[in-house]
């Protein structure tokens, strides 16, 4: 499971950044026109950041993966 998680949080990461964010392009598509690409990059650093701190979370402290479906059991 640690294994999916840390692919899918990695995915998750590369749909963001640039220079193949599907995700970036997608609000390109949508965003008005005095809204520029550099300005939507720009935008989407903080959250890469936070993905990438999650990441590194998720690597150091592997039984985080595993916390929330363990209180279920």
């Amino acid at each position: 499971m640690w294994y999916g998680v840390i692919i899918g949080a990695n995915m998750q990461t590369s749909f963001l950044s640039p220079p193949f964010g599907f995700a970036l392009f997608y609000l390109r598509g949508v965003a008005p026109p005095e809204i520029t690409t550099g300005h939507i990059y720009r935008g989407a650093v903080p959250f890469i950041l936070l993905q990438l701190l999650v990441l590194v979370l998720i690597i150091a402290f592997p039984g985080l993966v595993n916390w929330l479906p363990n209180l279920s059991a």
